[in-house]
């Protein structure tokens, strides 16, 4: 499939995880993609990963960090620049941490927010004038399933991501009229660096993580599953598909 050829993609959290996949994914579907991340090594290795299939002349990599209001702007400016337009942002980046609410600091309480919900209204709020100049640019954004079920030790992580589907929700319908399409994605049992050590406390009653198991029995997914799924959302195929979040977890939370 081909579903995204002559179209510019601006990616955050590039560099690894479920962001790294959709930028692959999105690259073999013909995309023309800037992919950016704090983690310069990790862009490299992207990089590589194209060069090796024969799509690196398609791609950009460049540092950003979104929670850095100058950085944000400068950087998005830079891609839309590039790409000469913009018709689809995939707001990848984030964080997860976790720990006792009752130990929680107000720094690390803000540390999520910044990264997670504010890293993607700046992104977002950037990318807009570049997309609302084609009708049927699509926002995809990162939800989880900790927004809609019990994760403990993850109330902070949990708050802001239950923020990027109420803000999903907002701007499908803000920019409606003028053709711009917002969904969010919902990740939940995807095996990525962020899952893999999410900083659970010492003390953790592993008995209350039991709903973290996939009910299809095939254990964690890789981050290309969630990569197809984005293709299909940002693609023609999705274009009934707005204002809306789509849980992707093996059954995890049915």
């Amino acid at each position: 499939m081909q579903r995204f050829t002559d179209r510019r993609v601006l990616i955050t959290g590039g560099g690894s995880g479920i962001g790294q996949a959709t930028v692959h994914r999105l690259l073999a579907e013909g995309g023309r993609v800037v992919a950016v991340d704090v983690n310069q090594a990790g862009l490299a290795a992207t990089a590589e990963r194209a060069a090796a299939d024969g799509t690196a002349e398609r791609l950009t990599a460049a540092v950003l960090d979104i929670s850095d209001e100058a950085s944000v702007v400068a950087g998005v400016a830079a891609a839309v620049e590039a790409l000469g337009g913009l018709d689809v942002l995939v707001n990848a980046a984030g964080i997860l941490r976790s720990s006792h609410t009752h130990e929680t600091t107000l720094d690390f309480w803000n540390t999520l927010l910044k990264v997670n919900l504010t890293g993607t209204f700046l992104m977002t709020r950037e990318a807009l004038p570049a997309l609302l100049e084609r009708p049927g640019s699509v926002v995809v954004n990162f939800s989880s399933t900790s927004a809609s079920f019990a994760h403990p030790y993850m109330a902070a992580y949990a708050a802001t991501k239950g923020g990027i589907q109420s803000f999903t929700h907002a701007i499908a319908q803000e920019y409606s009229k003028q053709g711009l399409r917002a969904v969010c994605v919902a990740p939940g049992s995807i095996a990525s660096g962020m899952t893999s050590n999410p900083g659970l406390p010492a003390d953790a009653d592993f008995s209350l993580l039991g709903k973290l198991a996939p009910a299809l029995g095939q254990g964690f997914a890789g981050p290309e599953t969630v990569a197809g799924v984005i293709a299909m959302l940002a693609s023609d195929d999705g274009a009934f598909v707005t204002g809306t979040e789509l849980r992707i977890d093996g059954g995890t939370h049915m």
